[in-house]
Parts: C-alpha cells; sequence; structure tokens
C-alpha cells in the first residue's frame, strides 16, 4: 500500500478544518467547512476531483472527539478509507514545544503528524451500530448514575447537621427523582442485557468475560466497546496501559529513583471499573483473593497489590476471549 497523501483533520461540533499534504510535506490544500454530511461529501467530492486523488493512497488522520466524528466517519467508512483516529494527547506530545493554537494549524499539525509517522499507522476499524448503541446507553447510565449520586450524596450529609423538619423536608423532595433516576438506570440496564442476548457474537463475549471473578455487568459491556469487540486492542499488556494500570519505572540515572508508579494518562472511567472489579475479586475465595492476602501480610501495599489484582483481570479476560472459553478456575496458572 503506497500513501501519497495525507489528510488532517481537526474536528469540532460545528465546523472541520481540512489540510492536505503530499508526501514530501508539501500542503496542497486548506479549507473550513460546516461538520454536516451534505458539506462534507460535497468538499472531499471537490477534494478528490481537485487533485486526482485515489482513495486508497489517501490518509485521513483526526483526533477521536466522540459524536462530532460522526457525520464525518459514516462518510468516509461509505468510501473504504483508510482512517487513522488517534489520541489528542499523543499528537500534542509528538509536537514537542509548539506555540500558537487554532483550528488551521491543529489540523495541519495532525496531517504533520500522519506524514511523519506514517510506519506507526493504525487504522480504525469501524464499530458495528450495536456497539455503538451500546457505548450510548453506557454513557446515558452513567449520567443518571453522577445524577443520582448529586442527590442522595448531599443529604446524607445533613443528617448531623439540619434539625428534624428542614431533612424531613429535603428527604420528601429527593425521593420521587431519586426513584425515577434509580427507574431509569434499570430500565436502561436490562436494555442492555437484551442488546447483549440478541447479539450472537457480543453474548459469547459477554459470557466469557463475566465468567472471571469481579467481572460484573457493566464493566463487561465497557470492556467490549472500548475494545470494539477486542479487534482494535487485543493484547492485555496495551489494554492495561490504555485503562491506566500497568506499572511503569520512574528513574533517571542515580538522582531519580521514584517508585514504579501508573500513567494519569488513561481511560479513567474504565481504571475506576476495574478498581470495583478487583475489590469484588478478592471478596470470593479462591486465587485471587489468597493472591491478595498473601501479598498484604508479606508488606505490600493494599493499592499496589490492587493493582496488580487489576492486572489479573485483564490478562484472565484477554486469554479466555482469545482462546473463546470461559474462565475456569481449576485451570489457573500462578502469575504471582
Amino acid at each position: 500500500m503506497q500513501i501519497k497523501n495525507f489528510i488532517g483533520i481537526d474536528i469540532s461540533k460545528k465546523t472541520l478544518d481540512i489540510t492536505l499534504l503530499d508526501s514530501q510535506g508539501k500542503q496542497l490544500y486548506y479549507q473550513q467547512i460546516d461538520n454536516a454530511p451534505q458539506k462534507i461529501k460535497s468538499a472531499f467530492s471537490g477534494l478528490f476531483r481537485q487533485f486526482k486523488l485515489k482513495i486508497q493512497e489517501v490518509v485521513f488522520c483526526m483526533e477521536y472527539t466522540g459524536i462530532y466524528n460522526l457525520p464525518l466517519v459514516n462518510y468516509l467508512n461509505h468510501l473504504k478509507a483508510l482512517i487513522w483516529m488517534e489520541s489528542g494527547t499523543q499528537i500534542s506530545k509528538s509536537m514537542g514545544l509548539v506555540r500558537g493554537k487554532s483550528d488551521k494549524v491543529d489540523s495541519s499539525r495532525i496531517a504533520h503528524y500522519a506524514l511523519s509517522n506514517r510506519h506507526k499507522m493504525k487504522l480504525w476499524t469501524p464499530s458495528r451500530e450495536v456497539i455503538g448503541r451500546i457505548a450510548a446507553l453506557l454513557t446515558q447510565r452513567s449520567r443518571f448514575i453522577k445524577a443520582k449520586k448529586q442527590l442522595s450524596v448531599p443529604v446524607e450529609e445533613q443528617k448531623n447537621f439540619l434539625d428534624k423538619i428542614a431533612l424531613k423536608s429535603i428527604i420528601e423532595h429527593n425521593k420521587k427523582p431519586v426513584a425515577t433516576l434509580i427507574e431509569a438506570i434499570n430500565k436502561i440496564e436490562k436494555q442492555l442485557l437484551d442488546l447483549v442476548k440478541e447479539d450472537q457474537n457480543l453474548n459469547r463475549l459477554y459470557k466469557i468475560i463475566t465468567s472471571v471473578d469481579g467481572v460484573g455487568q457493566i464493566t463487561a459491556l465497557n470492556l467490549i466497546t472500548t475494545t470494539n469487540e477486542f479487534l482494535n486492542i487485543t493484547d492485555a499488556k496495551k489494554y492495561a496501559c490504555y485503562s491506566g494500570v500497568a506499572p511503569f519505572m520512574h528513574t533517571s540515572g542515580t538522582s531519580i529513583r521514584g517508585k514504579t508508579r501508573v500513567s494519569h494518562m488513561a481511560n479513567k472511567k474504565m481504571k475506576t471499573l476495574l478498581h470495583m472489579a478487583a475489590l469484588a475479586a478478592i471478596q470470593v475465595k479462591g486465587g485471587i483473593k489468597d493472591f491478595y492476602e498473601r501479598k498484604v501480610s508479606q508488606g505490600k501495599s493494599k493499592m499496589s497489590v490492587l493493582n496488580a489484582v487489576r492486572n489479573k483481570i485483564i490478562q484472565r479476560v484477554f486469554a479466555c476471549v482469545k482462546q473463546s472459553r470461559p474462565y475456569i478456575k481449576n485451570l489457573q496458572i500462578c502469575l504471582d
């Protein structure tokens, strides 16, 4: 596959900024367009004609911005274009010290990033429609959980400070909205399970993942969506890094001897879910609980051992998915 052109696209809610480079890094084109399907189709059709571009000789590089990507990605996916979805942090870090910022400049930087790192190109694999639906429902569930917490926690905190009449009034006002949120959360969770049961591959993956101690419904579904059914991320170590549980050394020469620690550049939501899974796993009689208690009794900090448990969970999930089988406790291998 010979790539002759690199297109960097800076995406916002209302606009797309497009920069085209040739293989030598010369800027051939720049335009800002509305982030709307018809405008996208018109602009790129004109661009292809003007420069006689062949779709399989062009890489389209962009940052992942959630739903704002959809009109462009749907159009490019229909054309079977080469799409490179990259982390904004990865692009900005690779640029070194830069001055100034604008959408036009950002699109140029993205295009130059693709050109400079073409040997590391990671083509994006589109997710199925059902994965998009599950991801949207999980996001909405998170919003409802947050809203429920915002209503419930202050009431608990005020119990020791408010008089009984005021407290009773607040509790009464809270009952209906909290009950409504709980009902909505339960409906979403049922809808998620229905989507899984109706899809053969999702049902298979779900059963495999939840067979691992500590992994429940929400953690399993987030594992499926963040890996795109284990197509975009297939390696346990890479996922540990992505979710912020992979430990990294912090040393330099003879003067810096910091503790091994995890990186803050991670999917924080996934990290939290894996932490909750680890807390659940160490309550289950068997290997992980025994491992946790043994390491703590040896003087290891509880948090570092919990992080090791998070890594074990990831390793077991990915191993079982790779072998397409549920986790079987009596086949476990010591990973100490």
